[in-house]
């Protein structure tokens, strides 16, 4: 089993409006836009990132909005559901703030012991936010005072047809079952970084999602440095995944691999961090690009959406 990995590191869905997508998550949900920059494999196409002050591992929500991309169609073998923490008591804030913002299909319910409230995002995306005990600090610098603000990451929930073979890799992961609840079982990391649980929704019969708008492309997990990810990727390896080499991701290094239940699963470094390029007070400001497509910056400035309305 492994030891190296402490929850989840970061969500990454795509998109269909850059501008859109970033009000969403800065004006809305109150987040701290800490990186501005673009998808390696298509420069044309930002790489958005939203989180806590710093784009803590366990706070961070990535896109990729692909202009004119089809709808996502739901199923099963994907992240159905992105869960973020708020304080105990703050329920009743958040459902009135969507409601004044025109979010769609607010709905209020409860999941092993803990009160949700579920919502859309602008691409039908599915969220919910959780009332729970979680004393990591959030971005205060929008209009959600301290005391209501998002906190990180509580969890994912995938929809597969067949939990077993999910099960067995997440508790080599180092995951353990704590819970279910008719067709839902939970996972939890002891001792992890706040973004620590991983809900498997068993469907069977439920056709394949399909990517698109609003579809969660892959989710990443936690590891400290290179050396606890070369471990990883080793044991992996050893029990018959096929990983990827690794990837600089110039935040974070990453490896990939694609799990039973078929969600694209990544293992991300905690280093070197969202600052490593920019001063923490000016965080996703400006547009970043990786060394490789530099040479486009003058190209892109003027053909990317621009993120703020003029």
């Amino acid at each position: 089993m492994l030891n190296q990995i402490k929850g989840l590191h970061h969500v990454t869905s795509m998109a269909s409006d850059a501008r859109a997508n970033n009000q969403f998550f800065t004006n809305t949900l109150g987040l701290r836009r800490v990186k501005q920059t673009v998808n390696f494999d298509a420069p044309d196409v930002y790489h958005l990132y939203y989180g806590d002050e710093l784009g803590t591992p366990g706070s961070v929500m990535t896109y990729f909005p692909f202009p004119n991309i089809g709808r996502a169609r739901r199923g099963v073998g994907e992240v159905g559901t992105t869960a973020f923490t708020v304080p105990q008591g703050t329920l009743d804030y958040w459902a009135e703030r969507l409601a004044a913002q025109g979010v769609a299909n607010l709905k209020r319910d409860e999941l092993f012991g803990e009160k949700r409230l579920s919502f859309e995002g602008p691409d039908h995306d599915s969220f919910v936010l959780v009332e729970a005990a979680d004393d990591r600090k959030p971005w205060t610098g929008g209009d959600v005072p301290a005391d209501e603000a998002i906190r990180g990451f509580h969890s994912v929930s995938m929809r597969l047809r067949d939990d077993g073979r999910m099960s067995e890799l997440l508790r080599f992961m180092g995951y353990e079952q704590t819970d279910k609840s008719g067709a839902v079982t939970r996972f939890i990391m002891p001792d992890g970084n706040g973004a620590s649980a991983i809900d498997i929704e068993t469907l069977p019969g439920t056709p394949f999602a399909d990517l698109g708008a609003g579809s969660v492309h892959h989710v990443a997990f936690a590891v400290k440095d290179r050396a606890e990810q070369l471990a990883v990727r080793k044991s992996l390896l050893d029990t018959g995944y096929q990983v990827t080499p690794v990837i600089d991701r110039d935040y974070f290094w990453a490896i990939y691999f694609r799990t039973p239940g078929g969600v694209l699963f990544e293992v991300a470094t905690n280093e070197p961090g969202f600052d490593r390029d920019e001063d923490r007070a000016h965080l996703g400001e400006v547009l970043q690009l990786p060394s490789q497509h530099a040479h486009l910056r003058s190209y892109l400035e003027t053909h990317l959406q621009p993120l703020e309305a003029a």
